[in-house]
């Protein structure tokens, strides 16, 4: 009998350069869903991506077109998947050595494809990801160019290793200018992809100074304690100083030509010799946050 896959280990890990057009992978070891055995050979994409190109017509069982992303396959059969072209520059490098590269990522570039923007050029086309910055974040972020250093680098993540500076230009001057925001934070149940502050929730912790004050914005200093999604624009929100331009936590503030939320530095030991080497890598901060706040 196959084995009864809800949420296949495969399919949580990214991984691989951009692999050329159409690739022809080795027979699958046993009869299982058409997209299921696709995702286990394409782990960097989602499931909802790898049903995309089957809906479209870009998956192929043994010469074939197949276009039912839930088509059993047999065993021996050969899958084949074309892969859309990618058109696009590298974003700005910072590092790069042997086992990583570090972006400075430009605001409105994904760092992880999604199935509807598979030709759209994303940090994961350049590396494996190892942590992620939302489209509308700009700043440093760094990638692995080998599974063993993925898991090198994320494991300091998940162990709060890492040190992370961001700045943001808020709607509003925090009072005090300088504190800890410690309020935990639970999945918004009624819109699944949002974040909002709750008793029962996870620990989160944001440290967060303001650097620069106008009348009604200031830019500020945000340096997380923890990692949880979208903790800094939900923390400021919970202040009443939402980012400019948030489009989620802030829809009706001032309209703005980006999200100002920039990951300024990041603390991290990368891969070297012996024990590896602590380095701290920067993306200067945009010209256009010091002409918000006036």
């Amino acid at each position: 009998m196959a084995k009864k896959f809800s949420k296949p280990e495969l399919s949580r890990k990214i991984n691989g350069d951009i692999p050329f057009d159409t690739v022809i992978s080795d027979a699958p070891a046993a009869t299982e869903r058409f997209d299921i055995l696709l995702l286990q050979q394409y782990p960097r994409h989602s499931r909802a991506a790898i049903q995309k190109l089957i809906k479209d017509g870009r998956a192929k069982v043994n010469g074939e077109v197949v276009a039912k992303p839930n088509t059993p396959i047999e065993e021996d059969a050969i899958l084949e998947l074309e892969l859309p072209k990618i058109e696009g520059e590298r974003p700005p490098v910072i590092y790069e050595d042997e086992n990583v590269i570090v972006f400075n990522k430009p605001a409105g570039m994904l760092s992880i494809k999604k199935g509807a923007y598979l030709a759209e050029p994303s940090i994961d086309d350049f590396g494996i990801i190892v942590h992620r910055l939302d489209r509308d974040t700009s700043g440093v972020i760094i990638v692995a160019k080998d599974e063993a250093t993925r898991g090198y680098l994320q494991r300091q993540f998940q162990e709060r290793k890492t040190h992370k500076t961001y700045f943001a230009v808020t709607c509003g001057v925090p009072a005090p200018k300088h504190a800890m925001i410690d309020v935990p934070l639970a999945r918004n149940l009624k819109r699944p992809t949002t974040f909002l502050p709750d008793p029962q929730g996870r620990e989160a912790q944001t440290e967060y100074c303001v650097l620069r004050a106008g009348t009604e914005r200031a830019l500020v200093e945000l340096k997380p304690r923890t990692g949880r999604t979208h903790q800094l624009r939900v923390h400021m929100n919970h202040i009443r100083c939402p980012i400019l331009g948030d489009p989620i936590y802030n829809p009706k503030g001032p309209k703005a030509d980006r999200m100002y939320l920039h990951a300024a530095s990041l603390e991290i030991t990368i891969p070297g010799r012996e024990h590896g080497e602590r380095m701290t890598f920067t993306a200067d901060l945009p010209e256009d946050f010091e002409r918000a706040i006036k």
